[in-house]
């Protein structure tokens, strides 16, 4: 959520903290801070919220409302405080809710004789600020109240929108199979049986905007417009969620919904956008239309102060709670040493003891709180599958085996998704071997680099097969092995190898393990091997290995050379290595010795020399003219280069 910090002014006053110290304020106590920039002059916030805030802080008020709670200072102006009411009412606006429980909400103001023209520039520059193209002075209204408020809004042309006698009829309701709808971005969607909900012309039964979404085409508001009828409805966050991801189409408006905000919030909005609308497109109100047939009210909670301190750590006092309580909006009756707590309509997230107490815990600071070790307890169960996981592994670690974690999506396999991540991700795996071979194929390129004579990997995960009738899914863990001795392709020795690994793991487990072996892939469905081993009564004691260093790498492509060098027989490699190091300078990465034999008193030494620099792509050249250096120097001690 984009904040733009005049705005914020606007309801906390100028004596605020700087943008900077605002971002730090919010990072401790409220949310994170993506970013703080200069757009039009204007410094903009980029608040990371969260879906749990996400009903009361996806608006600039509820943004200011926050901060004034952490600077304990009340809003200079708070228009979602005090009472209000939707009238005067007007007949000409019907409202027809299929399932008061999909559209727990339906409001709207008739307007007519107004202007629609270009907002004035300070609608325009505030808008544009956001990210938001300005299209004309009714529609960016409505943009500029959801933006404020939170509550996404629609107006429609009201002499496009059919209508008898003067009077207009709305209704919602779910959409029919093979049904249509334009949006106002000109997208044609075609619908499935209860797919998503709709805002209809209820006299005609004709779809005219996609609730909670998008708005239609349908009475679409043009510069001919003269009367209007503003929308603010409340729909079901799940159905709402459902209905975008069924058409792929998530909105600003849709994050909202789908984040539960509150009916209450309604007369608010629908207040607010009537008087900027009547204020900068002129106009007659003929009145609103209020349909909420079942109200929704936040819960009752009841938290005690033994609780508060119990889950936090602390030692607060009532009056502290009490006071944060107060500076959130939370209405409460404290009860012997327990609070009855109702917070404001808008926040729809606080329902559960563990809400409050995380409301107090951040306001108050969790600096404050002090780390305490939980008490030792003995272990009473021990979980198989961990405890052979760690056995296993530690066995193919000493054998050279490096682990590896694959997705668990697939391009091709049996089980599609049916909301799939992307294009190449739209299977689940039925097996780990084929991520195993694929990690062999990227990683032997950098055989020569890793200074390894052969890739090991192995992956202990889940994997998803059809039950036999193909009627369910079923998962277990499987446990994979790979090995590649060769550069291309595999051979029987990778196989050979990998049954080595296989008795070694027997070895230990003291059972048979029913595995695959092929091409250099062993596979094996490792839940049904923990279902045969005994249970642990004790986990392996934790031996760290500070043997492992870890070193930042390049990005930037290795060169490989090869150097040969007979050397008399006295002389030990490790001069031999040296004199390499010594003269090929900063950009040799590896040296690695692939062969060596003894002939009349001499010794051969072959090394692979691995090259490769932090800041660029190294040429043929430059790697020539440091061999050349390697092999003058290694001449100047007698060394003969093959």
């Amino acid at each position: 959520m984009k904040v733009v910090y005049d705005w914020l002014k606007e309801y906390v006053g100028e004596e605020i903290p700087s943008v900077e110290k605002l971002g730090e304020l919010f990072t401790f106590h409220a949310f994170e801070i993506d970013g703080i920039e200069t757009i039009s002059g204007q410094s903009v916030i980029d608040v990371k919220v969260l879906p749990d805030r996400s009903s009361d802080c996806l608006s600039h008020r509820g943004i200011a409302f926050e901060l004034g709670a952490l600077i304990k200072k009340s809003l200079t102006k708070d228009i979602l405080r005090g009472e209000v009411s939707l009238t005067p009412i007007t007949k000409k606006v019907t409202v027809t809710l299929e399932s008061p429980e999909n559209c727990r909400r339906f409001s709207a103001a008739l307007i007519t004789d107004v202007t629609v023209k270009d907002s004035p520039t300070w609608l325009k520059e505030r808008l544009e600020t956001l990210g938001q193209r300005s299209i004309n002075n009714v529609v960016d209204a409505t943009n500029y109240v959801m933006l404020a408020l939170g509550q996404p809004l629609h107006a429609y042309d009201a002499e496009k929108f059919p209508h008898q006698r003067d009077v207009w009829n709305f209704g919602v309701r779910m959409s029919h199979e093979d049904e249509e709808v334009t949006t106002l971005s000109n997208e044609t969607y075609t619908l499935t049986e209860g797919g998503v909900q709709l805002i209809t012309d209820a006299a005609s039964d004709t779809a005219v905007g996609i609730a909670g979404i998008k708005g239609g085409k349908y009475a679409e508001i043009d510069a001919k417009t003269t009367a209007i009828i503003l929308e603010a409805a409340n729909f079901n966050p799940q159905v709402t969620r459902k209905g975008a991801q069924a058409i792929k189409l998530q909105t600003d408006a849709s994050k909202r919904f789908e984040n539960d905000i509150s009916p209450e919030l309604i007369p608010y909005a629908l207040k607010e956008i009537t008087a900027l609308v009547l204020e900068i497109a002129g106009g007659t109100l003929d009145g609103f239309v209020d349909e909420y047939p079942c109200p929704v009210y936040n819960p009752k909670v009841t938290v005690t102060l033994a609780q508060i301190n119990g889950l936090l750590g602390v030692n607060l006092t009532p009056g502290i709670v009490e006071d944060i309580f107060t500076r959130l909006g939370f209405s409460f009756i404290a009860v012997d040493g327990s609070w009855e707590v109702v917070a404001p309509f808008e926040r729809t997230d606080i329902t559960i003891p563990e809400d409050l107490i995380a409301e107090v815990g951040r306001i108050y600071g969790y600096e404050h709180t002090v780390s305490v070790l939980p008490k030792k307890q003995p272990l009473t169960e021990y979980n198989s599958r961990h405890y052979y996981s760690e056995k296993i592994r530690g066995i193919l670690i000493s054998e050279g085996f490096s682990e590896v974690i694959t997705s668990s999506f697939r391009n091709k396999d049996d089980i599609e998704l049916q909301n799939a991540l992307a294009s190449d991700k739209r299977y689940l795996r039925s097996q780990l071997g084929n991520n195993i071979r694929e990690a062999l194929d990227r990683n032997m390129p950098n055989i020569d680099l890793l200074g390894i004579q052969c890739m090991q990997v192995f992956e202990i995960g889940t994997v998803f097969q059809r039950t036999e009738d193909k009627s369910d899914v079923t998962e277990h863990v499987s446990l994979a092995l790979g090995v590649r001795l060769k550069q291309q392709g595999s051979s029987p020795k990778d196989d050979i190898r990998l049954r080595e690994v296989l008795k070694k793991i027997e070895e230990v487990l003291g059972i048979e393990v029913e595995a695959t072996v092929a091409g250099g892939i062993l596979e094996c469905d490792f839940t049904k091997l923990v279902s045969k081993l005994p249970t642990p009564t004790a986990y392996d004691e934790y031996v760290p290995d500070n043997s492992t260093l870890f070193a930042a790498y390049s990005t930037y492509p290795f060169v490989s050379r090869d150097i040969a060098l007979w050397v008399p027989e006295e002389i030990q490699i490790e001069e031999v290595e040296s004199l390499i190091k010594e003269h090929a300078g900063v950009l040799l990465t590896r040296v690695t010795l692939f062969d060596q034999f003894a002939k009349e008193g001499k010794v051969s030494y072959a090394f692979r020399l691995i090259f490769q620099s932090f800041e660029k792509t190294l040429t043929d050249e430059e790697v020539g003219v440091i061999m050349e250096k390697i092999s003058k120097e290694a001449e100047n001690r007698g060394f003969v280069v093959r």
